[in-house]
């Protein structure tokens, strides 16, 4: 079993790993903050914050493994729509009941691969006061491990070369009950962790 989805293309994938890593770097001095925190195998779904469409392309570059994300499939039409399938990006309708994006990321785990998930949804202050519930139940169906990433400053304008912090956190270990109590639960969980990581690079930030 492969940890790309079906149709990516691994050099691809890990081509446009290395651009990414790079193509920020002449605007943002970027930090990256216990980075060997990311597990170096075994199934992970990353959960990290969301207030600008850099923090997407920095994440699947600079966590040092193959990275698969979910996306708004609003961003697939077009040539756009191909390089990510490539890359190995999975593509998903917001607001609609579909599994088929959902087992491929349940394939990608059960083959040992990571899956990064924006709980939040849209993109919007990144605090993490609210979270959607794919990451909680893609845990449930495979028991991969949570790691949640905190990042700030890509909203930042002012100077030359402004600051960029990526903060890694500890692996956890989420029992997902059943049921959608269950469910609830184990999201309001990652949200508290990922909403306490934010909050600990900010005290860090100052």
């Amino acid at each position: 079993m492969s940890t790309l989805p079906s149709g990516a293309v691994p050099w691809v994938h890990d081509l446009a790993r290395w651009i990414a890593s790079w193509v920020h770097r002449p605007f943002y001095r970027i930090r990256v903050r216990e980075r060997l925190r990311v597990p170096a195998e075994g199934p992970v779904v990353m959960v990290a914050n969301h207030s600008s469409f850099i923090e997407p392309q920095l994440l699947f570059g600079l966590t040092g493994r193959r990275a698969v994300f979910l996306v708004k499939s609003e961003l697939s039409r077009g040539p756009a729509g191909h390089a990510f399938r490539w890359i190995g990006q999975i593509m998903v309708r917001r607001g609609v009941a579909d599994r088929e994006p959902l087992m491929k990321a349940v394939s990608v785990l059960k083959a040992g691969g990571l899956i990064g998930v924006f709980p939040e949804g849209t993109r919007g202050a990144g605090d993490v006061s609210h979270a959607e519930q794919g990451a909680a139940w893609l845990v449930r169906m495979t028991g991969a491990v949570v790691l949640p990433v905190a990042t700030r400053g890509t909203r930042e304008r002012r100077g030359f070369r402004p600051k960029l912090d990526i903060l890694v956190g500890e692996p956890i270990g989420l029992n997902v009950q059943p049921g959608r109590t269950g469910l609830a639960a184990a999201t309001e969980e990652i949200r508290k962790h990922l909403a306490a990581l934010v909050r600990e690079l900010d005290e860090l930030r100052k």
